[in-house]
């Protein structure tokens, strides 16, 4: 079996089986898509669903919002067979993991739900939202996904301070 890992930005599209899509998603949302039919799959990793309408948006960091990753994914599997009028897909990720950040997870969320709508593309299984990262790991030959919550990482270990030991006069003093 041959996995293909993305980070945000990214997207992969597959139409043989034995592969692997795997993501790491916190606030940050992917789509699975499928085309049952031509068996062609693939799963993008967005970082935001719109930039701000005071946020210029430079070519290169397009594929990072995810109004430009899921036209992306969706043409490359149409390039490689699939009917836009077939796909299905599931969605995950979206977790408000860090409470200072506002809700970017809920609002990644609310996008990602909206274009599935508007686009007429059915949602299989949804896992969006939350407070914990998730793995996601998608077979989109067989249109398999399986997502798993990803414990909190322990806590740092503090660092012990020792009170200077004062050397007595004429002594070494190590460090």
């Amino acid at each position: 079996m041959r996995r293909v890992s993305i980070v945000q930005g990214e997207f992969h599209v597959v139409s043989e089986p034995d592969v692997v899509i795997t993501t790491l998603l916190g606030s940050c949302v992917a789509a699975c898509l499928q085309d049952p039919v031509a068996r062609v799959g693939g799963m993008n990793h967005f970082l935001l669903g719109e930039p701000g309408a005071d946020a210029p948006v430079g070519p290169a960091d397009m594929q990072r919002y995810g109004v430009h990753a899921m036209e992306l994914l969706i043409n490359a599997m149409m390039q490689r067979g699939a009917q836009r009028s077939r796909l299905r897909g599931h969605l995950y990720g979206g977790a408000n993991i860090i409470a200072g950040l506002g809700g970017i997870g809920s609002s990644n969320a609310a996008f990602a739900r909206n274009f599935m709508e508007t686009e007429g593309i059915a949602i299989g299984r949804c896992e969006l939202g939350g407070v914990q990262a998730r793995k996601v790991e998608y077979m989109p030959f067989e249109g398999r996904v399986r997502s798993t919550s990803v414990a909190e990482a322990p806590p740092l270990p503090r660092k012990v301070r020792h009170a200077p030991v004062l050397a007595a006069a004429g002594d070494v003093e190590l460090f």
